[in-house]
């Protein structure tokens, strides 16, 4: 295909899916009309997933959609919706400059839209648990000079500091260590899955006086690899406490108090707002 078409393809679908997102950093459109989706799945033909039927395809237009598409059916593992991906960076707003850390990377794709979004002087570090797609991303990424890929799990281990933390594996409840690695102003998204499978994603940022945190949308991802996490709470929090969420807390600093929605091992989810 000829790459005037192939770019075409890309800045239609980079509109749609701002639109649809309903994006207002014109930068995130930006960045999905610069990188090839492609060049981050497997070879054709390619299958999409759409409100849960899969579509054999080797057509470049039926994956400059708002699709998910398949890189290990049998894993469960995909491309992820790109207008969600869109909703989330336009939350979390990476900017120029800005450190990120990116856990559960896949084959890259959304580690290169990050990528952009913190150029020229930005920096992300890419978590991938699982080692043959930590090596395809590493491959796929190779031009990205501001992106190192670890073939790793970015859960229970010190990270460096960070502007963002974007997590696209669910868990049960925050690694401690990613609370610990935001910078003041920081900000940490990641998909809050206390009954596995499906729960909110939670926007989370540090103030000087502690980290505020809420809950936007409802979202399903695969769960986090490499996890040591334990339920430690007397019940699973309900959709009421979930959608009372103000702050998060992290044990050793503060005990939970009267204000507690969830407790679990190292942090706690609160009621309280954060005095900014």
């Amino acid at each position: 295909m000829p790459q005037q078409e192939s770019d075409r393809y890309r800045r239609a679908y980079a509109a749609q899916v701002a639109r649809l997102a309903d994006v207002r950093d014109a930068r995130i459109e930006a960045a999905f009309a610069a990188v090839p989706r492609e060049s981050f799945l497997p070879p054709p033909p390619w299958t999409t997933i759409t409100m849960g039927v899969a579509t054999l395809t080797s057509e470049l237009a039926e994956i400059y959609d708002n699709v998910l598409v398949a890189i290990d059916l049998e894993r469960g593992i995909n491309n992820g919706e790109p207008a969600l991906h869109a909703a989330w960076l336009d939350a979390v707003g990476p900017r120029p400059g800005e450190t990120v850390i990116h856990v559960g990377a896949g084959t890259g794709y959304y580690t290169a839209i990050l990528a952009q979004l913190v150029s020229p002087d930005g920096h992300v570090d890419a978590f991938e648990y699982e080692t043959d797609l930590a090596a395809q991303a590493e491959r796929n990424l190779g031009a990205c000079s501001n992106v190192t890929v670890h073939a790793a799990s970015a859960f229970g281990r010190v990270l460096p500091k960070a502007d963002v933390i974007y997590v696209n594996a669910g868990v049960i409840a925050p690694d401690v260590e990613w609370l610990r690695a935001l910078n003041p102003g920081g900000r940490l998204i990641f998909p809050w899955q206390p009954q596995k499978g499906w729960g909110p994603a939670v926007l989370v940022t540090r103030h000087e006086k502690g980290l505020s945190a809420r809950a936007l949308m409802t979202v399903g991802f695969i769960s986090c690899s490499g996890t040591t996490e334990r339920i430690s709470v007397r019940r699973l929090p309900t959709e009421a406490d979930v959608a009372a969420v103000r702050s998060v807390w992290i044990r050793s600093d503060r005990s939970p108090d009267s204000n507690a929605v969830a407790v679990y091992d190292d942090v706690w989810f609160s009621a309280e707002k954060i005095d900014r």
